[in-house]
């Protein structure tokens, strides 16, 4: 369907639209007019994805004089995938309507792991050692040499890819990984530089998180970006923590002793350079005097990682005196190294800001600030003059450089804490020296600097006013949308007891309580016997699983479980999840019925959707809060406390609550489906905590709801099954439309709103 929004007319592949979606595009528009940054929370399962695409590609169709590009960015490969599919989908439509005026070049840029055709070098295990054996075959001095001697091995891909030169194009067309590695193997073309080159002519680019705000990879791939960029976050209510990972490093005894051996390695190479080539070490040191720590452009196969701090913290002047000379940079580096170890020594806890840390090391080692400021270039330049290879051994010493960068640079946002033991397991000693960021807004700055828009957007974002402060940002639109139901199809329930009326809660002086475990237990035992297909149950942490797991077989509860339905769980390991996963899927589809433990803020907590008979039912055991007494947490908490007035215990509730939406929200995952939540925890009667909810499942949890005992659920929970049983009628024959067609949406704008809702 085609209809106007406004100015723009919006091309849309289906017959009929939400009126969420409708109404979302209307305040994305705005948002984009007004050349600013919006915040928009919508249910999940109202196509999201599909609304977000349509208006921002009908928007550039409709102005074509200034055309704007779109960065898509997603948490994971897979959610890549699905975006780039219904992409896909939208410009065929377009097409189909407007002919190849329509046409656009979109395509997904992930790591080479996930884009390399070279056997040799894919059959790597992990993407560090992908990215080497790639750099092994297509380093610049590696090229020169094989000219000379056809018996060095090279990428026969990437030498296609450049004797192609100029002509190594993508023809316009929306192109997933999978195509972007047919048309290399087809073209005898290498897809992941053919990938990054395409990057800066594309309409649209659907990548990870990371391109963006990791400066160390932002810096390679996402300084070409024009100004004019539509940035959409998806499914970014986790975007804080991401930011602060970006900006932390942790340094542990074995990095300490990789950083040695790093070292000893490239002492010998220098040695050797000395030996038989002392021109390249003069070069470097005169292009270093003239205050160049890098060489000019880079072809892009030498660039390695960028420098770790942001782009405009960066200095602009010329490398210190002292670390010149390779070898002088070596044995600052070894200071250093000796540095770390020593306060590794430790025993107890210490936590002091990186004005303190880096006096501390001028006075023992004598390095000063701005040495450590050059850390990273130094070492990126060292690197390229000896011309290494294989990346992935030098990981070590990078990451010592990086938290060198990072502390000669920023003074304020961050803290040094160094752990001798993790404190649930204070017997084995694990010391650790961590430079934590507790600024999420540091790392998204000049991302909301650089472009015109940035749209962040998830199911969960409540309480939406948290994020403006968090990312210390003014957006123009800040809205939460409902769901538009026909028929009540989510059922919230909070259970405050079990059956024998004693409260049920995972506060820490209960949570060990024989009665709040058996009562959880009992709680199951009812639910699995009433439901169908498949449940899904939600802990506070693995340990907490592990224990109730053991209590529940040990009282035989888990016996009686098993004889209902079976019983799958998420561990640790991905493999076995990823197994469990599968068989639990088997055993809904044959009508086995399954029920699958997890654990939230875990893998399947983020990304994996319990849709249809899959998840009918999902509770979830508890409020799941961070461990309180982390260190990192709690230097965190001060720093918001003092920075942007957000109290502790505000911002653990709020990161609590979007966890527990986060787990729930995994069962709706479109209007046809329907499943039960039971937030089985006494705290969630509370208003504070319950208000910090999506509006979408609020508006769904009725006051009779609030406080109930395991009876009174079960009775509940029977009454809704018999009715989810009656025909679904998707028109809303009962006067409630959820589905608007074209003239639907004529009338609507043209005044006639009575009919909806």
């Amino acid at each position: 369907m085609k209809f106007q929004i406004e100015d723009v007319t919006v091309y849309f592949p289906y017959d009929n639209i939400y009126p969420e979606q409708y109404a979302y595009m209307v305040e994305l528009k705005r948002a984009l007019d007004a050349k600013g940054h919006c915040l928009l929370e919508m249910p999940t399962g109202t196509g999201k994805t599909i609304a977000l695409l349509s208006l921002i590609t009908s928007y550039v169709l409709s102005k074509p004089s200034n055309p704007v590009k779109l960065l898509y960015c997603t948490r994971t490969v897979h959610e890549m995938e699905k975006t780039l599919a219904e992409l896909k989908f939208l410009h065929n439509y377009q097409v189909k309507i407007l002919g190849p005026s329509a046409r656009i070049l979109a395509l997904g840029l992930s790591s080479r792991k996930n884009l390399c055709v070279n056997p040799s070098v894919v059959s790597a295990e992990n993407r560090d050692s992908v990215d080497a054996a790639c750099r092994k075959l297509t380093a610049s001095w590696v090229r020169a040499l094989a000219v000379e001697n056809p018996n060095i091995p090279t990428c026969e891909f990437f030498e296609n890819y450049e004797k192609a030169a100029s002509d190594a194009v993508l023809p316009p067309g929306v192109y997933t990984l999978q195509d972007l590695r047919a048309f290399g193997k087809a073209k005898g073309w290498c897809p992941y530089f053919l990938a990054r080159h395409m990057v800066q002519f594309a309409n649209v680019v659907v990548y990870s998180y990371q391109y963006l705000l990791d400066p160390k990879v932002a810096g390679i791939i996402s300084k070409e970006m024009q100004r004019e960029s539509v940035v959409v976050f998806d499914e970014a209510h986790n975007i804080d923590n991401v930011c602060i990972e970006a900006l932390s490093v942790s340094v542990r005894r074995q990095t300490l002793e990789g950083a040695t051996r790093n070292l000893n390695r490239m002492s010998q190479e220098i040695e050797r350079l000395k030996a038989t080539d002392a021109g390249r070490l003069r070069s470097e040191y005169n292009r270093l005097v003239e205050g160049l720590a890098q060489r000019g452009n880079l072809p892009l196969t030498d660039a390695w990682f960028a420098n770790p701090a942001l782009p405009d913290d960066i200095l602009k002047e010329a490398v210190p005196g002292n670390i010149r000379r390779a070898e002088h940079f070596l044995s600052v580096l070894r200071r250093l190294v000796q540095y770390f170890k020593g306060r590794l020594q430790t025993e107890n806890v210490e936590k002091e800001g990186p004005v303190t840390f880096v006096a501390s090391i001028n006075a023992q080692v004598g390095i000063d600030q701005k040495m450590l400021r050059f850390c990273y270039d130094r070492l990126h330049s060292l690197l390229l003059t000896l011309e290494i290879t294989d990346t992935d051994e030098f990981l070590h010493i990078q990451t010592i450089c990086d938290l060198a960068t990072l502390v000669g640079t920023y003074t304020r946002g961050f803290s040094i804490i160094i752990e001798p033991f993790d404190e649930r397991m204070p017997h084995i000693p694990d010391p650790v020296l961590q430079l934590c960021c507790h600024d999420a807004s540091l790392a998204i700055k000049p991302v909301f600097e650089r472009f015109q828009s940035v749209v962040i957007t998830s199911g969960t974002l409540s309480p939406i006013d948290l994020y403006p402060r968090l990312l210390n940002f003014n957006p123009v639109v800040s809205r939460s949308f409902t769901m538009s139901l026909t028929r009540d199809c989510i059922c919230p329930m909070v259970l405050t007891r079990g059956s024998d009326q004693l409260p049920v809660s995972t506060k820490y002086d209960l949570r060990s309580d024989p009665g709040v475990e058996k009562n959880y237990g009992k709680l199951l035992l009812e639910m699995v016997s009433v439901v169908p297909d498949g449940i899904v149950c939600f802990f506070v942490s693995y340990s907490y699983m592990d224990g109730i797991v053991n209590s529940w077989h040990e009282s035989g509860i888990l016996k009686e479980i098993m004889q209902h339905k079976l019983v799958f769980i998420e561990t640790q390991d991905v493999v076995e999840t990823t197994l469990a996963l599968d068989n639990y899927r088997r055993a809904c589809d044959c009508g086995r019925g399954a029920v699958f433990f997890s654990v939230a803020r875990g893998k399947v907590a983020e990304g994996i959707d319990f849709d249809r008979h899959y998840g009918r039912l999902v509770i979830m055991f508890g409020v799941p809060f961070q461990y309180t007494l982390s260190r990192i947490l709690l230097a965190r908490l001060e720093y918001l406390r003092e920075t942007f007035q957000i109290k502790e215990g505000d911002f653990l509730t709020f990161d609590a609550l979007r966890q527990a939406a986060q787990c729930v929200g995994r069962v709706i995952r479109s209007k046809a489906d329907y499943g039960m939540m039971i937030f089985a925890d006494k705290r969630y009667s509370r208003h504070d905590k319950r208000s910090k909810l999506p509006g979408w499942i609020l508006s769904h949890l009725r006051d009779a709801h609030l406080n109930l005992s395991t009876d009174m659920a079960v009775h509940i929970a029977r009454e809704f099954l018999r009715r989810m049983a009656q025909p679904y009628d998707n028109t809303g024959a009962m006067g409630k439309r959820t589905l608007l067609s074209e003239e639907d949406l004529e009338k609507m704008v043209n005044g006639v709103t009575e009919m909806l809702f």
